[in-house]
């Protein structure tokens, strides 16, 4: 099945890294010169959809401009367009079918965490594409995709921030910041299996003693509102999607 994407940022090259060994891809660029030379690369003006399977990889401002390049009826747009609802894809780019969905960077190592919804008639094969780079979770609204994104799409800029946070308070104690970026890359590896199995509150009370070196770190974190933190910021990325 060949695959069509148009777009070359960050989210279409991790997704083309985890699509390439099962699907036939080509590319749809504004500069041609972006893409990897192995891949089958087109300019974006004027290209013909007609009857392709398009995943759409382009910033959300810019899809009236890329789509009044484009000319013919695709089979299918796959969008990964954050915030554009299947009602404004339809006005800005004729197919048969439409799907949106939200993976992210991770798509580079095969463990994209994926969102999925749009036509029932295309789910199956939605699944199976986004399947090859990682989970797919298919959800019944539009709305439910649009709150997904915040831990879907965004979700490794705010582990990241975790990450960095845990390695730089390594440092400020005495640690080499080698040390401190190994050591912290290793917990999130073996935390990935740790939470597919427990809930959190269960990880918490397992390692948490009382009077012990966990509570204070914990303590700490709520005194600092960190929960509460998470918790607005996944409520603000919602309401991006929303505008």
């Amino acid at each position: 099945m060949k695959l069509t994407i148009i777009g070359a940022g960050a989210m279409a090259m991790a997704m083309a890294k985890g699509l390439e060994e099962q699907y036939d891809l080509e590319f749809v660029v504004r500069d041609i010169s972006k893409v990897d030379s192995n891949y089958s690369v087109y300019r974006l003006d004027n290209f013909d959809i007609s009857d392709k399977n398009i995943i759409l990889a382009v910033k959300p401002y810019a899809l009236a401009s890329v789509a009044s390049k484009l000319k013919g009826e695709a089979d299918t747009i796959y969008s990964v367009l954050a915030g554009s609802s299947l009602e404004i894809l339809k006005e800005n780019i004729k197919a048969k079918n439409y799907i949106r969905t939200m993976p992210n960077v991770s798509a580079k190592f095969e463990t994209s965490t994926t969102v999925i919804t749009g036509d029932e008639s295309k789910k199956d094969e939605a699944i199976e594409i986004f399947s090859s780079i990682g989970d797919t979770f298919w959800v019944d609204s539009q709305k439910e995709i649009d709150i997904a994104t915040s831990v879907a799409g965004s979700g490794p800029a705010l582990l990241a921030l975790v990450a960095e946070a845990m390695m730089d308070g390594l440092v400020k104690e005495g640690m080499k910041r080698v040390d401190a970026i190994n050591i912290t890359n290793s917990l999130f590896k073996g935390f990935a299996p740790l939470i597919e199995s427990n809930h959190p509150a269960i990880i918490k009370d397992s390692v948490m003693s009382p009077a012990g070196t966990t509570a204070a770190a914990y303590g700490a974190l709520e005194e600092g509102g960190v929960r509460s933190s998470f918790i607005k910021a996944i409520g603000e990325a919602f309401k991006i999607t929303q505008r």
